[in-house]
């Protein structure tokens, strides 16, 4: 995932991150997967879904045809496909709950779902055709403009949900749902990671969303999206050494695998982050970011990848003021879903959010996944063996 220069983005369109499981029917696309240590692959096994309330009814939106990973850059494990999935809308549809199914969990280490709108579709399947095969490669984001629809201004299309190891059935927060008007299509971007299965696709992948919609007539507080972005300089660990502990080099290489946009991105960061002041070398780094309107949090998510060890999100952080949001001392990628706030939280335009990261270089010698790859000074990247700093805030209008 990358998020350009900006430190908050506000988009009209939630990803459902809270999860809650409970009985119901069983899903027979979700896989049980083997151990893992803190990879993300492997460790994850999906229950069944709770049963439907009142009104409610359950909708599936799958890729097309089974995709074999494929790492556009040489000597890369990440690739980035984003599929286009139209679920038939014909008429005004609320979604309060959704269900991801990873097929082949060895290689799926993250999925976003983003709502395209009619007008946004043209482009899309522009993108989808210029591209062999089903989908696209997307790094960054979804790909699509959004200049038809005016969506541009949000980066083009919106998140719908999204999933990421530890997560299940996750519903939203109680009067609250997403809105789909008649004619949107779905972009699913999935990021396939061949770190577990030594750096070879193990197969194919034909993953599937199931989507909880309600009742037409159903009164929600439309949900928002708000993501803080922070820097990650992390240098090798003592006694790590080789060409890509240089941090120059190592940007090379970021561009080399992912594109300029990425490098614009490590850029855009420190600039925006530490007003232009030279990078400082280090495992924990904070960005502020002034609310541009009042909202209410409702709940809260933390991403990083494997050298994440804690994450932090404060308001008005070091005033009389000051709460804390989200607070995951040990982080564990396995384990990424979204805690709902005791109580929903209040947020005013001028006030001060504030995401922190801390990393241990040191795992890459103690992880599976990592061991067999060359240190590296790491930096904001879209593989598993790069990093994220990333805030989640789940919202409605004040």
């Amino acid at each position: 995932m990358t998020f350009g220069a900006a430190r908050l983005l506000v988009v009209p369109a939630v990803a459902l991150l809270v999860a809650a499981c409970g009985g119901g029917d069983p899903e027979p696309a979700a896989p049980s997967a083997a151990a893992s240590t803190h990879a993300g692959h492997a460790t994850y096994t999906n229950p069944p879904s709770s049963p439907l309330r009142a009104g409610e009814h359950f909708q599936t939106v799958a890729m097309p045809r089974p995709y074999t990973p494929d790492p556009p850059a040489a000597g890369s494990t990440d690739d980035y496909r984003c599929f286009l999935v139209d679920p038939g809308l014909r008429s005004r549809t609320i979604l309060v709950g959704s269900q991801f199914f990873p097929q082949n969990a060895d290689l799926v280490h993250h999925a976003i779902f983003f709502r395209v709108a009619p007008e946004d579709v043209p482009e899309a399947r522009q993108l989808d055709s210029a591209s062999p095969g089903d989908g696209w490669t997307c790094f960054g984001g979804s790909g699509i403009t959004g200049r038809r629809s005016g969506a541009s201004v949000f980066g083009g299309a919106s998140w719908i949900t999204s999933w990421a190891p530890g997560g299940g059935e996750r519903f939203a927060p109680k009067g609250t749902g997403v809105v789909l008007e008649p004619g949107t299509q779905v972009v699913m971007q999935i990021h396939y990671n061949l770190l577990a299965t030594g750096g070879r696709a193990t197969g194919s992948d034909l993953s599937s969303l199931k989507l909880r919609v309600g009742s037409p007539d159903l009164n929600v507080q439309p949900l928002s999206t708000t993501l803080l972005v922070a820097p990650i300089e992390l240098p090798c660990a003592p006694g790590e050494t080789g060409d890509l502990c240089d941090r120059t080099t190592s940007a090379i290489d970021t561009i080399r695998r992912y594109g300029s946009r990425s490098g614009r991105t490590i850029a855009g960061l420190n600039l925006l982050c530490n007003e232009g002041r030279p990078p400082v070398p280090g495992p924990t780094h904070s960005c502020d970011e002034e609310a541009r309107q009042d909202l209410v949090i409702r709940a809260a998510a933390g991403h990083m990848h494997l050298l994440g060890r804690s994450i932090r999100i404060e308001l008005n952080p070091g005033t009389p003021k000051g709460r804390v949001v989200l607070d995951v001392p040990a982080y564990d990628f396995d384990d990424q879903g979204a805690r709902e706030l005791p109580a929903p939280l209040l947020v005013r335009k001028g006030d001060n959010l504030r995401v922190t990261c801390t990393y241990d270089a040191t795992l890459r010698n103690k992880l599976p996944e990592l061991k067999p790859l060359k240190p590296r000074y790491v930096l904001w990247g879209e593989g598993t063996s790069d990093e994220m700093c990333l805030g989640v805030l789940l919202s409605t209008p004040a």
